[in-house]
């Protein structure tokens, strides 16, 4: 088949389904997974698609408007969530005074912090489940005011903005739904983006931790630009990213 051939094949399949898999269109078009990844990589560079680790997705993306629950999240792309959280538990230093943000890959720092640190680090975390576990660990933690959300079980709303905002962090640890070139980082609820603005408003270092999922999602608030963050990854999809803020990836 010529190549030609098969980017209308593989246009035509992002039409349909807007995200394909190296492995499938290789076995569809009986041709090797090499020679799928080079033609994706050629019509990620025309600007007719966006390549991801594994695949590819239609520059056509649907918009997220909702949160999925914390048991759904917990398990989705655990692994990678596992490296990011032991990774950023170990930028936590003497004297620091960290946000840590709800949600699921920012709970996986607790677990690996340093107990040397519990009488120099002090936290503030909007996440009940976050709290608790630091405070078992021995950390001092302050809870800001407001409405808990039940889905992501966080702490949001103008109460918890305007605690947010009286705090200056040495370093804060941010989570995210989507991240995109354009729109930058994005989360599906207004009430939690303002939060996580403020908490980046006011932090020295801002730190996102997201799975190589994000990347090219797109949900419904945005809260900050790409410069205004370091994104930590277990892995990267696209270099493109590199030309807008600092990426550390920890599974490389």
């Amino acid at each position: 088949m010529l190549q030609e051939e098969r980017f209308e094949f593989i246009l035509s399949e992002l039409d349909q389904k807007q995200a394909v898999k190296v492995a499938e269109l290789a076995d569809e078009l009986q041709t090797s997974q090499s020679t799928i990844r080079r033609d994706i990589a050629e019509l990620h560079d025309q600007e007719k698609l966006r390549r991801v680790f594994g695949g590819a997705v239609s520059l056509d993306m649907n918009v997220t408007t909702k949160d999925d629950d914390v048991q759904t999240r917990t398990v989705l792309n655990a692994e990678a969530k596992e490296q990011i959280g032991q990774y950023a538990a170990g930028l936590i230093e003497e004297g620091d005074f960290v946000f840590l943000d709800a949600g699921t890959t920012t709970a996986r720092i607790i677990p690996h912090l340093d107990p040397a640190l519990r009488d120099s680090v002090k936290f503030v975390t909007n996440g009940i489940k976050h709290a608790s576990a630091l405070v078992a660990r021995g950390f001092q933690v302050y809870v800001p005011g407001g409405e808990l959300k039940a889905v992501t079980e966080a702490i949001v709303g103008i109460s918890a903005v305007n605690a947010i905002t009286r705090y200056n962090f040495s370093k804060s640890f941010v989570g995210v739904n989507g991240i995109d070139i354009k729109r930058g980082f994005t989360t599906p609820e207004l009430d939690e983006a303002m939060v996580k603005e403020a908490v980046i408003d006011h932090s020295h270092t801002c730190y996102i931790l997201a799975d190589s999922a994000k990347f090219y999602n797109i949900s419904s608030v945005s809260f900050g630009r790409l410069k205004d963050a370091c994104i930590v990854t277990d892995h990267l999809p696209d270099a493109k990213f590199r030309n807008h803020t600092t990426i550390k990836e920890v599974n490389l």
